[in-house]
Parts: C-alpha cells; sequence; structure tokens
C-alpha cells in the first residue's frame, strides 16, 4: 500500500497539528499545578516512577552530596574519580582551583553522562541535581524567609544482576582510587607555629627542589633509606594488626650545611608528606605541645631541628628544662600523643640529641 503526495497532508497542517497538540500540552500541565492537589501529583508520579523501575533491567545507586550537615565521602570520591576519566571530547567539564594547590581540578557538569567499564561491568554516571527550601531569618529582622538551595547527586546504572558488585567492590574501589589521585595531585605544604590559627599552624607550599635524584648521598646508603621508607608506607596495615601506631623515626645529625634540611624536603616530595616544623623554642607548655600535635594532619612529617640546643641546662641539678617540663617529658608526651590521637602517619626527623635512638 502507497500513498501519493496528492494524499500526504502539507507542512502547514503538520505545523498546526504540533502547535495545537504543545498548547494543549501546556494546558493540562497548567490545570494540573493549579488544581491538583501536590500530594496527588507526587503519588502518581512516584506510582509511575516504580512501575518503570520493575519493568527496567537496570538498577541505580544514588550517591548523594551529603546526609544533612555531613558530607558524603562517597560523593567526592566520586567526583574525583570521574574527573579523570572524561573523555577528550567532553561538551562540558567544569574546572576548579583550590586555594594552595598548584593543579586544577577538573569534574564532571551537570545532567551530562559519563561511560565507565569496571571487570568488563558497563556503568553509566549521571550527575543530577534538586533544589530544597532552607527557611532561615531575614536579614532585616521582620520574619522568616526561604530560600533555594542546589543539592548534588550522583546516579550510577548498571544492570540488577551487578547490583551486589556495584555495592561491594565497584565503590570502594573508587574511594581507593580517589584517594591515590588526591594524593598524586597533592601539593607538599611547610607548616609552622602560628598561635593566631585555630590549630596553632600556619602553612605555605614547599616549594624546595631537592629529590632523590638530586640530592647528594652516598648511593646505597639512599638506596637503603628509599627501600624504607617504601617498606613503611606499605605496612599500615601491619602496624595496625600487631597494635602499634603507624610511624617511623630518624635522626639526622651533623654540622650546618651537611644537607639534613635537604634531605627532610626530599622525604617529603618523595612521600608527598606535609612538613610540620616544630621549633620547641617557641612552645610555652605542655598544654600548647599537645594542641600543636593533636593539629597535625595525617600523612607527615614532624621535625624537630637542634633539639640539644632547644633547652636550658642548670647546672646545679643537672636536668634539662625547658619552662615547665623536663627534656624526657617533652618527648615523651610528643610520643604519647603519636600513639594516641588517631593520626594515620607521623614521620619524625631531624632529631640533633644525641642520646635518642630511631623509633620503631
Amino acid at each position: 500500500m502507497w500513498c501519493s503526495k496528492e494524499n500526504l497532508p502539507s507542512s502547514k497542517t503538520i505545523l498546526s497539528v504540533a502547535a495545537s497538540f504543545t498548547a494543549s500540552v501546556v494546558l493540562l500541565r497548567t490545570i494540573i499545578n493549579d488544581f491538583v492537589p501536590d500530594s496527588v501529583t507526587t503519588y502518581f508520579t512516584s506510582g509511575l516512577r516504580n512501575l518503570s523501575t520493575k519493568l527496567s533491567s537496570q538498577v541505580t545507586v544514588i550517591i548523594e552530596e551529603s546526609n544533612g550537615l555531613t558530607p558524603n565521602q562517597m560523593f567526592d570520591a566520586a567526583n574525583v574519580y570521574l574527573g579523570t576519566k572524561l573523555s577528550p571530547s567532553a561538551p562540558r567539564i567544569r574546572a576548579h582551583k583550590p586555594e594552595k594547590e598548584k593543579e586544577m581540578d577538573i569534574s564532571i557538569d551537570k545532567d551530562q553522562e559519563l561511560l565507565d567499564s569496571f571487570q568488563g561491568v558497563k556503568l553509566k554516571w549521571v550527575l543530577g541535581s534538586s533544589r530544597v527550601e532552607k527557611s532561615g531569618s531575614n536579614k532585616k529582622g521582620n520574619g522568616s524567609s526561604i530560600s533555594l538551595s542546589e543539592i548534588r547527586h550522583f546516579e550510577v546504572s548498571s544492570h540488577k544482576k551487578y547490583r551486589d558488585m556495584v555495592l561491594r567492590t565497584y565503590l570502594p574501589y573508587i574511594l581507593q582510587r580517589a584517594k591515590a589521585i588526591r594524593e598524586e595531585k597533592k601539593t607538599v605544604k611547610l607548616h609552622t607555629i602560628d598561635y593566631n590559627g585555630t590549630d596553632y599552624w600556619g602553612s605555605i607550599n614547599l616549594d624546595h627542589p631537592a629529590t632523590f635524584d638530586t640530592i647528594a648521598m652516598d648511593p646505597e646508603k639512599k638506596k637503603t633509606l628509599i627501600e624504607d621508607l617504601d617498606l613503611f608506607v606499605s605496612r599500615k596495615e601491619f602496624y595496625r594488626r600487631v597494635g602499634k601506631a603507624w610511624k617511623r623515626g630518624y635522626l639526622f645529625y651533623g654540622p650546618p650545611g651537611t644537607g639534613k634540611s635537604s634531605l627532610i624536603a626530599a622525604i617529603a616530595n618523595y612521600l608527598k608528606f606535609d612538613v610540620y616544623d616544630l621549633d620547641l623554642k617557641e612552645v610555652q607548655c605542655n598544654s600548647d605541645l599537645r594542641r600543636l600535635l593533636i593539629g597535625t594532619g595525617s600523612r607527615s612529617i614532624l621535625v624537630m631541628e637542634d633539639i640539644d640546643r632547644s633547652f636550658e641546662s642548670i647546672a646545679d641539678d643537672k636536668v634539662i628544662k625547658h619552662n615547665n617540663g623536663s627534656l624526657a617529658e617533652m618527648l615523651n608526651l610528643t610520643m604519647l600523643t603519636f600513639s594516641t590521637n588517631g593520626v594515620e602517619l607521623k614521620s619524625h626527623g631531624c632529631f640533633h640529641y644525641r642520646n635518642m635512638r630511631d623509633g620503631p
């Protein structure tokens, strides 16, 4: 069966029908919004969504940006991970430059699909958002006001039979990869004592050029040190299993200008660990020391330079004291805090006190 050109409707007729249909849809939507209660609309919308979900072979995991006031670690990890999966032909990308960081953060834009593959399984990601109303007091103090805020969420879809794999394997893998990506992009910082700060520390970027490739050091000792650092970093779970604090101690000693500070910078650049320069002359009492230690970040290097000259010797009783505490008390407090404050890693460096020994 065929139709001649004479039997086909004209383009004017087609446009007229399309315009009438569009107008009817707009009118119907207006009637629903104005006369149908929100509860009824929500009920039917939810029912249609549930019916569609039951008929579909796909399962979708929703990863919200936050749970109330608590940020969602999974959302942040997915944002970092998907930024490395963006195709060069992606039509839109989001770029953000964090303060004191050298590299740009690249992430997926809203309503943009991204396909990923894991263990042969294809997964589709979409970044969506929703607006929620927030009530608060009016700035003029004459009543309350309602503002709209945007809450983002990721939707990751796959076949239903891979549901357990997504939840138990794929998402934990993204958490680990995101952590590794952050470490690779991390800008190493130097922290110094600043009592005006909330945690008694102030920071700047550690732009020191020293690396194990450029530092002048005996090749065998350099190789031994690098192997020791690698072994330490890889044995975090072993330390946890045997009930030991995950920390490593090194004693550097020698005349000024022999490269102790450069070696510390080389270690920091190699491990991508921040450096905390703890000048004991600036510490007023044990409580300040405790707060300084608690304020240090995880995966960092604590440096105490010239420790043998940071305390005044009292000839009468042969006891080395610093303000309200002895040297032994200060060092015991240091080690005790590092063993109990729950940080992941503290690496101590540049001790100049000859009677001290290397940590475990």
